[in-house]
């Protein structure tokens, strides 16, 4: 299963926004509203849980600066990623988009596309003001 967020534009270069974006805590500023719980548990590993749903693990697996972030699921039945694609536009101007993929079978698949999506349209929606 593969969901793309939209892409936004952040007033920031690439790198800024790949600096901000590098920094587990600052995750922290983009979730969604109905985050229950937030957790930094290492310098590249954090713990977050939204209402109603299982406390997720994710840890930075993968950096490209200032193009590309790759955090993965760490432990937990879940296998999958979600990556920023950050392009510069402008040099003081960066879009990004969140692309989450993951093998689920598909009942699963089904139950988490509505959350999933919401999900990291939420996160990036949240970036411009907060990066």
């Amino acid at each position: 299963m593969k969901l793309q967020s939209p892409k936004t534009t952040i007033d920031k270069s690439a790198q800024e926004t790949f600096n901000f974006l590098s920094d587990v805590k600052n995750f922290e500023k983009l979730m969604p509203e109905n985050i229950s719980k937030f957790e930094v548990l290492e310098e590249d590993k954090f713990l977050f849980a939204l209402k109603g749903m299982p406390e997720i693990i994710l840890k930075k697996k993968e950096t490209v600066p200032p193009n590309k972030i790759v955090l993965g699921a760490a432990g937990g039945k879940l296998d999958f990623s979600l990556t920023a694609h950050i392009i510069e536009v402008a040099p003081t101007q960066s879009q990004v988009e969140l692309v989450f993929e993951g093998e689920f079978n598909a009942m699963m698949a089904m139950m988490i596309k509505g959350p999933i999506n919401k999900f990291i349209e939420t996160l990036v929606t949240n970036m411009p003001a907060q990066v």
